[in-house]
């Protein structure tokens, strides 16, 4: 009491924090009854002892366009329509196969677009590009 009737001429300048601190309990508490107890199952289907799982194999496809204008579908060539079945029917696989997609350096763009317009269209997911190594100093003159 002595500090107030020091300063009675003066407003208190300290916040009262009691209410915050009772709100903040209230909060916690609040907290920690709305939340679920903890469980420590997992729901997880294990293999059984013994059991030996199926190897898979990724088939993969290789795709090549050549310098004569010429696609080959695993080395043989194959024209668009054969291509297109050809490519519907591997997406239908499970597991889908990789397409293995090798344009040769002097194939010709545009069909190369085209190529892989048609590989899209049929719904071939599991696309990846092989040979690309050999263009890695494509541009630089030494």
């Amino acid at each position: 009491m002595a500090f107030a009737q020091l300063h009675r001429d003066q407003p208190l300048g300290d916040i009262n924090t009691t209410p915050l601190i009772d709100v903040m309990l209230v909060l916690l508490v609040v907290l920690a009854i709305t939340l679920p107890p903890k469980t420590n199952t997992l729901e997880y289907p294990l293999p059984r002892p013994g059991a030996v799982p199926k190897e898979v194999k990724p088939v993969r496809n290789l795709l090549t366009i050549g310098a004569d204008d010429s696609v080959s579908w695993n080395g043989d060539k194959v024209t668009g329509g054969e291509l297109v079945a050809t490519l519907r029917e591997a997406s239908w696989q499970a597991p889908e196969p990789q397409l293995e997609f090798a344009p040769e350096p002097e194939a010709s763009y545009s069909l190369s677009a085209d190529v892989l317009n048609v590989v899209k269209a049929s719904g071939v997911t599991n696309v990846g590009f092989v040979g690309n190594e050999q263009y890695r100093t494509f541009g630089r003159h030494d």
